[in-house]
């Protein structure tokens, strides 16, 4: 691939316009989709906190189960695949027949593969759990979390299929069932741990409360609810005019250099994935040291809440955006463009900073209140036992956006190895904070993960943009940081603002109820979010700007 350094455009200049629909469009309907993806998805995990507990044995014997095909998901799929298809079948779809057979034999060996796999990971569920849960668990503990992944594991074929087929959609910019679609597997989720209320079963009790009916229930569901999502792809795929017919065999068929860029992305997964699994086992260790000490610890379970939270804002926005860069980029990288990657470069570290930026802070100012609003049910010292890790985690919600797209723009141009490099830097840097936490109080490990989480991604992106430079060019990275300072600015003034209006509603409102977080979290947040914006668009952040312009010119007009 060409390493041309054609200089990049001012930050004056127009964005190149290639033959796609716009990124503003598209970006639309995938934050749509994710949006109301991710509010059923928060409705899912207040129901499963409420339903399993928060910072209990048996809560983290169902997250580590459940998070188990998540991790093989990522390994065998999610990392390669995403990293993969893409490129490989915009290069495809030049082809006389429009790149049918080359995405039908993908279908086939891919699927074939993921049935396999699937099938050898189930059989392994007691070894598979041993991997992720402190070996100082009592023995009815890691047999609830084995059967809890004996019918969980499955869902590695369908999240694969889910993948395969979100990702030839992808490719012909065709975003919205692939975002919609996990709104589905959210509702029939919802489905199953609603029969726990409606049934008058034990709610949040102890491992030895959990009978086969309950295990098969919530286990059952999770998985269907997967599978439902993958199937629900089908139709919209059928819309592009492809029709599926098994294609067998590689030669001849032009995989040979997607399974060396494979290589290479499966390899930064399983780093990233073994990174994961000393971080279950010394999660699941502290819980099960706080639970001695008898006091309230932050174990998988409260991490993985937190994580959650996390990720509302980044698939929403982050993720949204560079999906769809992610496709131009690659065409653009095809057609030799250099100008063109680094204009799209530049919007994808810049645009999502302008939500990103004052939602950060506010989530930090509001943490306590913002997971009592959305835990309901749980207690106020569950929820505060996950606040050092929510903010520790929050702190690194821009920098981790910056390393999903400096890895993509790497991938765009078939180079699997450098994202590779930083994916042992970014391990190395956070294995060495979880480290830290382990040998510290039960309490704070959490924190420390999470942190370790913040400064690895932030080390990473810079990295992986020098070294990007070097090969491509100016990436006109100034226009990026003056418009991240006066982000910040602005921000910091909402964000005084905000604390002042949260010390005056204290005085009215009572904090330590529900109704009260949801209430102090709401406005506070809105005023943050609202100020920062407006004291950035006086500074005149160009994206803000264009963010409210639709709503300047209503004003204008009335």
């Amino acid at each position: 691939m060409s390493e041309a350094t054609t200089p990049a455009p001012g930050p004056d200049e127009e964005i190149v316009d290639r033959s796609s629909p716009g990124i503003g469009r598209s970006s639309a309907v995938m934050a749509a989709g994710t949006l109301f993806s991710r509010i059923l998805g928060f409705a899912r995990n207040s129901l499963t906190a409420y339903v399993v507990g928060l910072t209990i044995i048996a809560a983290d014997a169902w997250n580590a189960a459940n998070t188990l095909p998540n991790i093989f998901h990522l390994l065998i799929a999610g990392g390669v695949l995403n990293a993969v298809i893409v490129p490989q079948i915009t290069r495809a779809m030049r082809d006389p027949d429009g790149g049918r057979t080359y995405i039908n034999r993908l279908l086939t060996l891919s699927g074939v593969a993921l049935a396999v796999v699937t099938l050898v990971l189930t059989l392994a569920a007691p070894l598979l759990v041993s991997l992720v849960v402190s070996s100082s668990w009592p023995a009815e503990a890691r047999t609830l979390a084995t059967a809890f992944a004996v019918l969980c594991l499955p869902q590695v074929f369908f999240y694969g299929l889910y993948t395969l087929l979100g990702q030839v959609l992808t490719a012909h910019h065709r975003f919205g069932a692939f975002m919609w679609a996990p709104a589905l597997a959210n509702v029939v989720a919802i489905g199953g741990l609603l029969w726990f209320v409606l049934a008058d079963r034990p709610l949040q009790g102890p491992v030895s409360s959990w009978d086969p009916t309950m295990i098969a229930v919530l286990g059952g569901s999770a998985t269907l609810s997967i599978a439902l999502q993958a199937f629900a792809l089908i139709p919209a795929l059928r819309s592009t005019g492809l029709r599926y017919r098994p294609v067998w065999g590689l030669r001849g068929s032009g995989l040979g250099g997607a399974s060396r860029m494979a290589m290479w992305a499966f390899a930064a997964v399983v780093i990233g994935q073994l990174a994961y699994l000393v971080n279950s086992r010394v999660l699941t260790g502290a819980l099960h040291a706080a639970a001695d000490q008898g006091v309230e610890g932050a174990g998988l379970t409260a991490y993985a809440n937190a994580f959650l939270l996390f990720m509302l804002p980044h698939g929403i926005i982050t993720v949204s955006l560079v999906t769809a860069l992610f496709t131009r980029i690659s065409h653009a990288v095809h057609d030799d463009d250099t100008r063109a990657v680094t204009s799209d470069l530049r919007q994808g570290l810049t645009v999502p900073g302008v939500l990103l930026v004052p939602g950060t802070a506010a989530i930090i100012l509001l943490a306590p209140y913002l997971l009592a609003a959305v835990l309901p049910g749980i207690s106020r010292a569950q929820t505060d036992a996950s606040v050092g890790v929510l903010v520790a985690m929050m702190l690194g919600l821009v920098p981790y956006g910056w390393f999903f797209l400096v890895q993509r723009t790497y991938y765009a141009y078939e180079d699997g190895r450098t994202p590779f490099v930083l994916q042992l830097v970014v391990t190395g840097i956070a294995l060495t904070f979880t480290v830290i936490g382990s040998v510290g109080p039960p309490v704070h490990t959490a924190t420390w993960v999470g942190l370790g989480q913040t400064v690895s991604n932030l080390v990473a992106a810079l990295i992986g943009l020098w070294l990007l430079r070097r090969r491509i060019g100016r990436l006109g990275l100034s226009e990026v940081v003056r418009t991240f300072v006066r982000l910040g600015i602005a921000t910091a003034v909402a964000t005084l603002v905000g604390w002042l209006l949260m010390r005056g509603l204290l005085t009215v409102l009572d904090g330590g109820t529900w109704l009260g977080a949801f209430v102090l979290t709401s406005v506070v947040g809105l005023v943050v979010l609202a100020l920062s914006l407006g004291l950035a668009a006086q500074l005149r952040v160009r994206e803000v700007t264009e963010l409210l312009a639709p709503l300047t010119r209503r004003l204008g007009r009335g």
